[in-house]
Order: structure tokens, then sequence, then C-alpha cells
């Protein structure tokens, strides 16, 4: 903001525009001007002196039509690489595309600024190349494979995410377990754990973004990775804590995020790394119990479990160096490097477990079960399959008997949704399922429909009335629960027994509501080849899925560990070069 002239500026301005013969205003403008410029380049200098920054007018080309003279301030101990790198972010350059030339020389990109002799106030031109047009088709060649990758990237995460959501449907309903692949949960023994309706499907979700997301940090590909891992957490979140307690996922699941944040160098996330570290580490110890005891009584043994820790303790020392905390850091990565020569595994030991007909993977992660002991490593792995086996056997059948079960109560005339909750009430026992919906008619309506519109119907058919009267109930307690369960003569007949021969009072505002309103039946979908396409689509998101969930229940504790021993010695490095250099000084 400029000032009103002074008396004395007004005085020279009449001198000189009579000399001149001008404008005495626009010589009194141009005064004003200088003075102005004289009171901010002493204003400049007083800043230099305090702060060591300076100012460098930028003279830019005269097709960027910004003004010739442009002001940047900047270091003078800076190289003079960093000098371009900064003008051409700042006026909209291409770095490789422009030189600057301070005091007639251009300037040297290797060197600092001040041993070019650039001082405060000084003047920089940038002349700006011509690009070639080789140079130009690889920079729209470029960015049109950056486009496609994150096209084709979004798509992969579209069809992770649609995937799931048929395989988690899937859960919530009455499948073949033969015939139709589905997700299940189960426990560190290998067996199904009986989740609440409510949060299974999220639970689901949670360990199927996971594993997915597993999938892509095993090809390296962190970039898709941590999407899926970040929707599991916030699947995961959805869950009551008491049940993360009783599975480990959740806490592995924390330390797969940070080794994503560390491999695509995400330092921004070093706070969010630090608590979801603390998290995983108070996770494991409520699953494992204070010195995995817990774990031992399950399992027998915690030395796979073991690797986890090492990743634990590795990724903690990273985020200690990258915050500069060099002492809890080195304490760390010793911790880390003191559990890899723990689980370092002969590969001897492995080619004799392989040769027994063993993969790789079930060699280490018997070996590390088993100490190192190759003759125990074998007998742990066979006994393990068989159990495992067994386990499978066993749930099938149970899934298969429950769907049986189910399909007996459909057959009586209940909704799949009735069944499922009945069975789900009654811990799978079909007779006590049977009591519970015969106690509870109104659980007739739990179905996959809106209850409201499902109790309409037209009046039952004479036949029906005539069967139930015939049975010895009354004409129109008869017809009311005809009307109440949609001409359903078994269910009606079994609810007027269990009754006294009339309907619950919940019920009997059903009957009248029916009476009311006519039914309406949905029409068949026309749309045959649409349907055939969406179910192609979604089969093959399915199998994509299918396709990335390892065979092995623990294939998330197997690792050759050739990732960590490289970090493990780099990182110290760093530290011990910090050691040495603060002895130094």
């Amino acid at each position: 903001m400029r000032t009103a002239a002074s008396l004395p500026v007004k005085d020279l301005a009449k001198k000189y525009s009579d000399k001149l013969e001008c404008c005495e205003n626009e010589v009194e403008k141009i005064m004003e001007e200088i003075r102005c410029k004289a009171i901010e380049r002493g204003t400049g200098n007083e800043n230099y002196k305090r702060t060591g920054i300076a100012t460098i007018e930028v003279f830019l080309p005269a097709r960027l039509k910004k003004g010739r003279k442009n002001l940047l301030e900047t270091r003078l101990n800076i190289p003079g690489r960093e000098l371009r790198s900064l003008i051409a972010k700042t006026f909209g350059f291409q770095e490789n595309y422009i030189k600057i030339f301070i005091n007639k020389k251009q300037l040297q990109l290797g060197e600092t600024l001040k041993d070019q002799g650039v001082t405060h106030n000084v003047k920089a031109m940038v002349l700006e190349l011509q690009q070639p047009e080789e140079d130009m088709r690889k920079n729209v060649q470029v960015e049109e494979e950056e486009q496609n990758e994150a096209k084709l990237k979004e798509k992969k995460i579209e069809r992770t995410k649609r995937g799931l959501e048929i395989l988690a449907e899937r859960a919530e309903m009455v499948v073949d377990p033969e015939t139709t692949p589905y997700l299940d949960i189960a426990n560190q023994t290998g067996r199904s754990i009986r989740i609440p309706p409510s949060e299974r499907k999220a639970l689901v979700l949670a360990m199927g973004y996971h594993e997915k997301g597993r999938a892509f940090l095993k090809r390296k590909e962190y970039g898709i990775a941590l999407p899926c891992l970040l929707d599991a957490d916030r699947y995961f979140c959805e869950c009551c804590p008491e049940l993360l307690d009783t599975v480990d996922n959740y806490a592995v699941l924390q330390l797969d995020i940070v080794w994503c944040y560390f491999r695509l160098g995400q330092l921004e996330c070093l706070d969010d790394a630090e608590k979801k570290l603390n998290l995983a580490q108070k996770c494991f110890k409520n699953c494992y119990g204070e010195n995995h005891q817990r774990l031992v009584h399950i399992k027998g043994n915690c030395g796979k479990e073991k690797i986890l820790f090492l990743r634990l303790y590795l990724l903690q020392g990273i985020r200690n160096y990258l915050s500069g905390n060099g002492e809890e850091a080195f304490e760390y990565l010793n911790k880390a490097q003191q559990l890899f020569k723990e689980l370092y595994i002969d590969p001897t030991k492995v080619d004799n477990l392989l040769q027994l007909g063993f993969t790789a993977q079930e060699a280490r992660l018997g070996l590390r079960a088993c100490d190192g002991n190759v003759d125990h490593a074998a007998a742990h792995i066979t006994n393990r399959k068989e159990e495992l086996d067994q386990i499978k056997k066993e749930e099938r059948e149970k899934k298969k008997r429950r769907l049986e079960n189910i399909n007996t109560l459909k057959e009586m005339g209940y909704s799949t949704h009735a069944a499922k909750q009945a069975l789900h009430q009654a811990s799978g026992n079909l007779d006590e399922a049977l009591k519970i919906l015969l106690s509870n008619p109104q659980m007739c309506w739990l179905n996959d429909s809106d209850p409201q519109t499902n109790n309409h119907q037209e009046s039952p058919s004479q036949e029906s009335i005539d069967q139930l009267v015939y049975m010895g109930f009354d004409t129109v307690a008869a017809e009311a629960a005809l009307r109440v369960f949609r001409g359903n003569v078994q269910l009606a007949s079994q609810t007027l027994a269990h009754n006294g021969g009339s309907l619950p009072p919940d019920l009997q505002l059903s009957a009248d509501d029916s009476s009311s309103t006519p039914s309406t039946s949905p029409s068949d979908s026309a749309g045959t080849s649409s349907a055939s396409t969406d179910e192609d689509m979604e089969t093959e998101a399915v199998n994509e899925i299918l396709e990335d969930i390892p065979e092995h229940e623990e294939d998330y504790l197997d690792s050759t560990l050739e990732d960590e021993e490289i970090l493990i010695a780099e990182y110290l490095s760093y530290v011990e070069n910090i050691k040495s250099a603060t002895k130094k000084n």
C-alpha cells in the first residue's frame, strides 16, 4: 500500500517536470515508486541480515504474461540445482527445460549459490528451452500409462469389493458347502467361531479385505494393498473388542498397514504408525496372553508366532529411527535381530522335509514350531494335517446338518430367515427350534422382504378352512389363521393348536389387516441376457478373491525372512553411523 507523497517529493516532481517538460503527476508517481522501492529494499536488507534469507529478482520469459520481474526468497548455501527446481516449481516450468543466468553467467547446478557469487537482491533471468518432440511424445505416453494404471487399480479395488460383498452375503445365507464357495471364520485351532449375526458380515468383510491386501503385499503392489488393508481396518472397528481378543488377525493387520506405509515412503503417517504398532502389541498380549501362555495352551508352542514379534520390533525400530529416536530404534532393532537369529532356518533342513513330500511352507512352519528339529517337525506337520482334515470334515458335516434342519423347517412353512433365527437361538437343535417358532409365531414374518408388504393375502380357499374345521378349530379362528399364514394350513394348525384354538393377540391384528388389502405378486424379470452377464462378472469377482486366499491357514506366519534380514542390517547400520558421528562430535 502506498502513502501520499511527501512535500519534498512534490517539490522535486514540480522541479523536474518543468525541466523535462513532462506531466507533473506522472513524474510524482514515478518518484513515489522509487521511494517505495528504496524502503522495500531497505527492509529486505534488514531481513537478510537477520535471517540469512536473500531475495532474488527473477525475470521470466514474455510468454508467461506475468510481468517480467518477480521476487523469490532463498538461502544462498543451497546448490544451483535446488534454485532451478524452486524456480520451476514456483513459476510452472519443466525443470529440465530451463536455464538460469545470474551476473551474465549460467547457473552451475552442482555449486552453491554463494560459491557462484550470488548475493542478496541479485537479478536472475530464466531462459526457457524448446522441448524436443520426442520428449513431448514420451511425456504424453507416460501420462497415458499412469492414467491407465490408475484406472486398472480402481477396477481391481472395485472387483475386490464386489467379490467380498458376495462372499459376505453367502456367509449370511444357507448354502451347500460342497457346491457354493463361501467365507467362514475359524479360531486358532481351525474350528468355526459362533458370531452374532449383527457382526458376522463386518468380520467376514474385514478378514476378506485383509487377505486380499496381503496378496497384493506379496506381489509388492503396495499402492493397491494399502486401500484394501485400510478397508479391513474400518470393518474390524465395527466388531466388538471382545471378539477381536479371540483372534490375532487385527494385530497382524496393523503390522501390514505400517509395513505398507514404510514401503510407500509415507513419512507423514509416522504418528499413525506409532498408534497402530502400540495397538498391535496390545492385541497380541490380549490374544496370546502374558508371555504367550494362552497360545502355548492352545497350540502347544509359540515358535511360529514369534515371527510376528520380529516384524513388530523391526517396524518399531524403523519408526523410532525415522522419528529421530536413535536409542529406542537401536533397542527394537536389536530385539528383532535376536529373534531373527532364533528363527533362521538351515536350508538343508528344509530340503530334508521337501524330500519327505512336504511343501517349503509346511517345512518352515514345522521347523519353527519344533525349534529346528527335523524329525519332530515331520511328525508335527503330519499330525496337524490330520487334525485339520478332521476339523474340516466335522465343520462340513455341521454345516450340512444346519442346511438340512433349515430345509426341514422350510418344508413346514417357515421362512429361511425364521428358520435360521430359531436354530441360532436353539444352538442348532431342531426340536428346540420348532418349540421356539411355535411359542413365537410372530417369527414367521422374519424373511428377506418387508413384513408389512407380505402379510396381505386374498381370502383363503374354502378347502383350507374346511381342513382346519375338520381338525376341530373354530371357523372364524381358522380363516383368521390362514390369512395370517398366507394360506399355509400346516403353520395355521400348529399355531392354533399351540395357543388353545385361537391366534395370539399380536397376530390377530395381522389377520385384520390382511383381510382389507389384496396381495400383489412380483412379475418375472425379462432381462435374462443382462442377468447372465452380471452373474458371470460376479463369478469372476468371487474367483479372484478365492484365488488369493491361501490354502494354508497359517500362511500369515510364514516368511523366508529375506526382506526382514536386509532391513534389520540396513537400519542398524544407520543407527551405528549416527552413534559414531555423535561420539566424534
